[in-house]
């Protein structure tokens, strides 16, 4: 029937594939897979789209193109190619993905389902196969439509034969214009508004080059996780990259990235043992914020790279804003934004004393006048008022203004761990709402697994009301994620409460004396460590902690303090509590 003639066109054709495909998906499929999906979202699609391209078909590493003028065809491959090589910058010869790329003009046959079949596609992919790697082919016929529309030169590779081509073919080389030397002066960036950090390539020290593909996997790794802290500006990896294999001036990399900090690191492999040493450095100072070595066994490297990874995210993201409290507090107030003056409260809120928190709150709102929908700020806030209904005598206008910067800070903060952890407690101590307080911590630890503050918060969350085993995880990676986080005695509240909630209260003591250790100054503490001991059957040693709560909070009464916890905590823990206070003394 007619019209089930196939439909013949003339057209142009591109085809291209992976140099060496095969060898870098054995050695890493995974990790091959990921660059190429990425390549094809950020710099192929967009040229083929650009170009008035449509995909034919991809069949692993290899892709038909198909383009409404050979013009278009021949501008899409320079636009690939001249991208790769920016790329490409840095990367190991072995890890470098390259494309080789055939471009042919003729009749094809169009099927049903959008394939096209035919000498058109066959001489395309056949001029694809004897290019060079990061290299572009054409066939004589596509080669006249262009060469007076192209400034790039061609080189005539003559007549070739071509694998069940019956012709020979004329084919032309274009000859790519040269990478810019990588000598040339880079010019100065500005730094962006928020904290920014560059993670250098890491040196391999060990001497051997197959741990060239280590040390890059885990800056690779490091640079993603990084990512996802949404606080943070993050350089991709191909500009750092530039810079691997070179002796590095950091206050230089740091001008000409626009980063405040770089993190760079070294591999050193020993027997069947690794060591990767990290330091973070202010870029502008030279000073060290922090440093560390991890060791561990070759028997699995993938794994050992997903803990290092997970570690060292961790550990930055308190360690960078720390060092931006820092900073903030050297500014002039008359310079001070939105951001400084959120970051000049942080340290009064995580005190976690009444009088200190009023301080932060104050620069809290006037960082809201500056920036209504900031949802840290009002996460923070909120915590503030929180502080203030708790430690300060129970005010129902307090509670109201707490819950509401507290949902306006889930709602702007969507993709903050910062704001929906801090929110999260808040939620559950102002509204007895556990469900938006779980959901909270959720949807921060799926934003950034790595974000210690996620995981305090949710220890506290889940210790009171929700899955013991759950808190005691979250405190456990809390710690080992950020050791000396300033919110750790947070995650030892959380492993004391869910030690008291199974009843073994040597262990719930324990755990609230290395919290008091953290924060000296928070009486709920020592009020704890006494009802545990005072259960424990230590009632003299309760009653020496009891002295030391009453220091610290003269007016502490049981009965407010059990009324608080009641609404959104476990019934029995509740009633330990309570029993152990009295035992140890603490009035009623």
């Amino acid at each position: 029937m007619e019209n089930q003639r196939a439909e013949r066109r003339l057209t142009a054709v591109l085809a291209a594939d992976v140099v060496g495909y095969s060898r870098l998906a054995s050695a890493d499929e995974e990790r091959t897979l990921a660059r190429l999906r990425a390549l094809r979202g950020d710099l192929i699609d967009p040229a083929i789209a650009a170009n008035h391209g449509r995909v034919v078909k991809r069949a692993g590493d290899g892709t038909i193109i198909e383009f409404r003028s050979v013009v278009d065809a021949v501008r899409c491959a320079i636009e690939t190619q001249t991208g790769m090589i920016e790329r490409n910058a840095g990367v190991a010869p072995g890890r470098q993905i390259l494309f080789r790329i055939g471009i042919h003009i003729g009749d094809v046959v169009g099927e049903a389902d959008g394939d096209l079949m035919g000498d058109g596609v066959n001489i395309a992919a056949r001029l694809e196969g004897i290019a060079e790697p990061g290299g572009i082919c054409l066939s004589e016929d596509a080669y006249r439509q262009v060469r007076d529309r192209m400034k790039e030169p061609f080189v005539d590779l003559g007549e070739q034969s071509l694998k069940n081509i019956a012709r020979p073919v004329r084919v032309y080389r274009i000859a790519m214009a040269p990478q810019v030397a990588e000598e040339t002066p880079r010019p100065d960036l500005a730094l962006p508004h928020k904290p920014s950090i560059a993670v250098l390539p890491f040196q391999n020290m060990s001497g051997d080059p197959e741990q060239d593909y280590f040390a890059d996997g885990m800056v690779e790794d490091i640079t993603t996780g990084l990512s996802r802290i949404n606080w943070l500006f993050v350089i991709a990896r191909n500009s750092s990259f530039v810079y691997k294999g070179k002796a590095v001036d950091v206050k230089q990399v740091g001008r000409e990235l626009g980063v405040r900090y770089v993190l760079e690191g070294s591999v050193r492999k020993g027997s069947n043992r690794l060591r990767i040493n990290c330091q973070l450095i202010e870029a502008e100072t030279g000073v060290h914020v922090w440093a560390d070595k991890y060791d561990g066994a070759l028997e699995d490297l993938f794994d050992l790279q997903d803990k290092i990874t997970e570690s060292v995210v961790g550990v930055i993201e308190p360690n960078v804003r720390r060092a931006e409290i820092e900073r903030a507090r050297r500014k002039p107030p008359g310079n001070l934004g939105a951001y400084d003056l959120y970051l000049r409260a942080l340290p009064h809120l995580t005190s976690i004393m009444p009088e200190d928190a009023a301080v932060g709150m104050a620069l809290l709102e006037d960082a809201l006048k500056l920036d209504s929908d900031y949802a840290a700020a009002h996460a923070y806030l909120a915590w503030g008022l929180e502080m203030r209904v708790v430690r300060g005598g129970y005010h129902e206008a307090d509670a109201i203004a707490g819950v509401r910067h507290a949902r306006a800070a889930l709602a702007h903060g969507t993709d903050d761990p910062t704001a929906l952890a801090v929110a999260s407690l808040v939620l559950l101590h102002l509204d007895n709402d556990f469900g938006a307080a779980s959901g909270a911590i959720a949807r921060a630890l799926a934003v950034n697994g790595s974000c210690a503050m996620a995981l305090i918060f949710g220890a506290h969350v889940h210790g009171l009301s929700g899955d013991p085993a759950l808190a005691e995880d979250y405190a456990n990676r809390a710690l080992r994620l950020s050791p000396f986080d300033p919110l750790g005695w947070e995650a030892y509240l959380a492993l004391g409460m869910v030690r008291m909630s199974a009843r073994c209260f040597d262990e719930a003591a324990s755990f609230f004396s290395k919290g008091m250790q953290a924060n000296p100054r928070f009486s709920t503490h020592y009020a704890f460590q006494a009802g545990a001991l005072a259960l424990a059957g230590r009632v003299e040693e309760a009653k020496s902690v009891t002295h030391r709560v009453l220091e610290l909070e003269p007016s502490f009464r049981i009965r407010p303090l059990v009324e608080f916890f009641s609404r959104f905590t476990r019934p029995g823990l509740i009633k330990d509590l309570a029993d152990g206070l009295r035992l140890a003394g603490l009035p009623e």
